[in-house]
């Protein structure tokens, strides 16, 4: 199977203006994923996809991959499949793309392979993507984890409300049981299924939670769910940046 990763890496953040160019200890946030991507040696290639000339001169001056994405992109979705473009003119086809989020530096090898098994153990499978178990209240309450509903390994619903909602049960025994799943935001696509999500129209649910994913459910396309017991840890704000140099980079 060949496998193409693409790290979107988007300069102009609305909460964290240059975001990939932020030191994390010694080195900018878009080396730290790139090094992971790069040294779980599970990619064919890997690229990343930037709007900015300094990220772009940054990535190749550290011999790794990149390539100019257009401003207009809305998403990393977007991005991604432009990437795809170029490689299938350049005569380089792959079966499966991942997009890798550039603001995810502490990405780790399984998580990469657990995606990717989807697909292994699947040939049908169209988009591939992670979930955690929620294990405490605050994590399950905050509308900035999204939360997943599925059946089996079959997504059924994304929101950021509690899902499912807790009418026989406490949300404390829901978590307990182990009802309720964190969405981890790293995104697998059978290669022709990405040409097909970047060409549908905004939808009425994705449009309300601003959730892509609900577009692609909205238009009957499955979505595998793999469960993972690593989490993950973003980058939107200065603030969890600060956070990880301080506290969690030694747990790395």
């Amino acid at each position: 199977m060949k496998t193409l990763a693409v790290i979107p890496a988007r300069y102009g953040s609305s909460r964290f203006v240059g975001k990939p160019l932020a030191k994390i200890a010694d080195k900018e946030m878009i080396f730290w994923v790139c090094e992971a991507v790069n040294n779980s040696a599970l990619f064919t290639k890997t690229i990343v996809a930037t709007d900015n000339r300094q990220i772009y001169d940054l990535v190749l001056g550290h011999g790794f991959e990149a390539m100019m994405t257009s401003e207009a992109h809305t998403n990393g979705t977007q991005r991604c499949e432009q990437v795809l473009n170029e490689e299938e003119k350049a005569g380089n086809y792959y079966d499966v793309l991942v997009n890798v989020q550039g603001d995810e530096p502490m990405i780790k090898k399984e998580q990469l392979k657990l995606v990717l098994q989807a697909f292994e153990e699947d040939k049908n499978t169209q988009i591939a993507t992670l979930c955690k178990r929620i294990d405490d209240i605050d994590t399950l309450l905050s509308p900035n984890v999204v939360k997943v509903a599925a059946s089996g390994e079959n997504a059924l619903c994304f929101s950021r409300s509690v899902i499912p909602f807790a009418r026989t049960k406490t949300q404390e025994e829901g978590i307990e049981s182990g009802i309720y799943y964190k969405h981890i935001g790293l995104y697998a696509y059978k290669t022709e299924i990405l040409h097909k999500l970047v060409a549908l129209k905004p939808t009425p649910l994705e449009q309300m939670e601003s959730l892509e994913q609900l577009r692609w459910l909205e238009n009957g396309y499955r979505i595998k769910i793999k469960q993972t017991t690593i989490d993950s840890f973003g980058i939107d704000t200065k603030e969890e940046l600060d956070l990880l140099n301080s506290t969690l980079l030694s747990n790395y």
